[in-house]
């Protein structure tokens, strides 16, 4: 760009008193500075922005397939924009350490890692501070089912503080009537008061963590103690959407259970 010479102004002297002169002064320049470090506004492109999102899944005991088609088809028909990776690797067996953790930007670009594993007996320390750092670095997650007994068999507690809780048994399969907790959270709102689980296993929960908020809460029929089945944990710097539920293809196909686990999501992409 040229700039042309400037014109020069016509000389106009204009008597005003310095405490006027410097008062003047001093409010265009507020002026001008609140004008350039104004934030944007948000608008509502930015509110649709797409959400990346992987799927961690594989292990023994549950149809990893149905269910992560299950999980991408609820949020489709809720009419979030998502980006999606499946990882399903490990076989069905219960001690695998998969290739996906090998790499140590495993998760990098993702808004939130969904965790439906199921590798109870495998105990490398290392391996699994891999997956553990990088959501204590702000990998969102949300953790469901099998993902509570998931390296149950380790010492360490990092993976337990990671999900909110510690769980290594479960009571019966049966439905559960859902008590919700926290019924004014953006994830339970609206959740039906009377509402049961599809037929699912009760995770006996042995610790809940301190940054945990239990959201609802299911009661066992075997000894009348209530159990999280819902919740929230900040983990480091990411936010963690938790359920135990999820054993059944029933539970994958319950509206009521497809639409919290959709607000949960979402809660913990920080959308």
């Amino acid at each position: 760009m040229i700039l042309s010479p400037p014109v020069q102004p016509k000389r106009v002297f204009i008597m005003i008193k310095s405490r006027e002169l410097y008062l003047c002064t001093f409010l265009f320049a507020i002026s001008v500075f609140q004008v350039i470090g104004q934030e944007p506004k948000a608008t509502e492109a930015t509110d649709k922005t797409q959400i990346k999102a992987m799927i961690v899944t594989g292990g023994c005991c549950h149809d990893y397939r149905f269910q992560s088609e299950a999980i991408m088809n609820a949020f489709k028909s809720s009419g979030k924009e998502i980006e999606w990776t499946v990882i399903n690797q490990g076989g069905t067996g219960n001690n695998a350490e998969i290739d996906l953790y090998d790499d140590p930007k495993w998760a990098e670009g993702y808004d939130v890692v969904i965790h439906n594993e199921c590798f109870a007996n495998t105990k490398n320390i290392d391996y699994i501070r891999r997956i553990t750092s990088a959501h204590e670095q702000g990998v969102n997650a949300v953790v469901v089912h099998c993902a509570m007994h998931t390296y149950r068999g380790v010492d360490i507690d990092d993976w337990r503080q990671f999900l909110g809780v510690t769980s290594r048994r479960h009571d019966h399969q049966s439905n559960y009537k859902i008590d919700v907790t926290k019924p004014d959270h953006a994830i339970m709102k609206d959740f039906p008061a009377d509402h049961t689980s599809a037929k699912d296993e009760l995770y006996i929960i042995e610790k809940v963590w301190p940054n945990t908020t239990v959201l609802a809460t299911s009661t066992s029929e075997k000894d009348g103690s209530k159990h999280p089945v819902f919740w929230t944990n900040q983990y480091g710097k990411a936010r963690v959407f938790g359920t135990t539920y999820g054993h059944s293809s029933e539970t994958f196909q319950d509206p009521v259970f497809l639409r919290a686990f959709v607000l949960g999501t979402l809660w913990a992409a920080g959308r």
